[in-house]
């Protein structure tokens, strides 16, 4: 069995009494694996063909299955494709007790990996905003990857602290997630790091900033939304009493049972827990809904005057992805964006990107941007490639190679029907623009 924490054991043995030896049993166990797939890409007939003898469903979201392959995902055509997402099944209930519907304005708070962000956009189908934040710059630097290597189009990434960015937004999102910082107990079995970084003393210091974080987070709720806060531990000072004392903070918001059929109820609060046993590592979620405080106005996002980047920018678009609808186009320093609808203004916030990055400025030319295609369908774009998985071309060219290819111009690489970069074909063979970072070993 691992091994855990001596000071952590006396608390799961008063908290799950006669269970006690069925949670010790189950870290005799490997953790569980999983994936999720992205409707925004992949259809379900493809992900079925690619993974369907290594999946089963899991009960926490529609698109979250169990994974039974020995190797990972991360080299498959279809990771690349941005058509699946790695995630420890249990991780996206969260996001389905928070229950986006499209067009809501969905508050991420501590975001990434992405995971979560990710999941919410799926949700949102395009439309509404997603505001995904993460402190911490090189953790929102791997968040932005992700939302753009899943095509999300509709996306604001930060890296603010909460106190910093909650109150430029007093009562606006339909709904916000705060998936906490936490001690992480519900990644002892997954991960030795967290049992190695756990210490008696870090429930309680967790309990105090997480208790910040929720008081920042309730100003951005509007009068009706939806505040859902998580956590991967088992702490009750980081779950119930941590509910207890925001209940106790904020009259103007209840807790509401979280109408799912997955996990068990929590100790003494309307919340879910999610214990080895009930087929995820370890969450808690909670639910809260704002029941008074009105519904914020926010300045728009103006657009400004139409430069000569953007002006190029509109010609791309039109004759190589003549299918995709942009929204306002802006330009910051040499790049230009396809911001998403009802961008509130963005002045003084430590913005990483605004929805879509269309391109850069390189003289008097613009040079297509990865995240445009990413972000396309193949049905939008002037001229594709298609592949299959098998094709050695795929290998190819997520190597980094040229490949043969018919076409003249820039040309979408499509991967089992999902857009996987671009090139430049002329000659009979496509210049590879996939971005050397991603590109396979």
């Amino acid at each position: 069995m691992k091994q855990l924490p001596e000071a952590f054991l006396p608390q799961m043995k008063r908290m799950l009494q006669d269970e006690y030896q069925a949670f010790l049993v189950s870290y005799e166990q490997p953790a569980f694996r999983g994936v999720r797939r992205n409707p925004l890409k992949c259809s379900e007939e493809i992900w079925r063909q690619r993974l369907g003898d290594l999946i089963s469903p899991a009960p926490f979201s529609p698109f979250s299955f169990y994974y039974h392959g020995e190797s990972g995902i991360g080299s498959l055509p279809i990771h690349h494709a941005g058509g699946v997402y790695s995630q420890e099944p249990s991780a996206a209930s969260a996001v389905t007790v928070l229950d986006p519907k499209s067009g809501d304005r969905v508050l991420d708070l501590c975001a990434a990996p992405g995971g979560k962000s990710t999941q919410i956009a799926a949700l949102l189908e395009g439309k509404g905003l997603l505001w995904s934040n993460e402190p911490i710059r090189n953790r929102a630097q791997i968040l932005l990857s992700n939302i753009e290597r899943l095509g999300v189009r509709n996306a604001v990434v930060s890296s603010a602290y909460p106190e910093t960015l909650c109150p430029r937004f007093p009562a606006w999102f339909d709904k916000v997630l705060v998936d906490a910082p936490c001690s992480g107990e519900g990644m002892f079995r997954r991960d030795d790091t967290a049992v190695r970084e756990w210490t008696p003393e870090s429930p309680a210091a967790c309990a105090q900033r997480q208790r910040f974080i929720l008081d920042q987070a309730a100003g951005c709720v509007r009068e009706g939304g939806v505040l859902v806060y998580s956590t991967c531990t088992f702490s009750m000072e980081e779950n119930e009493e941590t509910v207890q004392a925001f209940l106790e903070a904020h009259p103007d918001f209840e807790a509401e049972m979280p109408p799912v059929s997955f996990g068990r109820p929590a100790f003494g609060v309307p919340g879910i827990r999610i214990f080895p046993m009930d087929g995820g590592e370890g969450h808690f979620v909670a639910r809260f809904r704002r029941k008074s405080g009105g519904q914020g106005d926010l300045r728009p996002l103006l657009p400004g005057r139409e430069t000569e980047a953007i002006r190029l920018a509109k010609v791309f678009l039109r004759e190589e992805l003549p299918g995709y609808k942009p929204g306002m186009l802006i330009q910051t320093g040499d790049r230009v964006l396809c911001v998403p609808e009802d961008l509130p203004d963005l002045t003084g916030l430590p913005v990483l990107r605004a929805g879509v990055e269309v391109g850069t400025l390189r003289g008097k030319r613009l040079e297509p941007a990865h995240g445009l295609y990413m972000s396309a369908r193949p049905e939008e774009c002037a001229r594709v490639l298609e592949l299959s998985a098998e094709d050695p071309r795929t290998a190819a060219f997520l190597h980094g190679e040229e490949v043969p290819c018919e076409t003249k111009g820039y040309t979408a690489v499509v991967i089992d029907g999902m857009t996987t970069g671009f090139g430049k074909a002329s000659g009979g063979m496509l210049k590879n623009k996939y971005p050397k970072g991603l590109r396979t070993l």
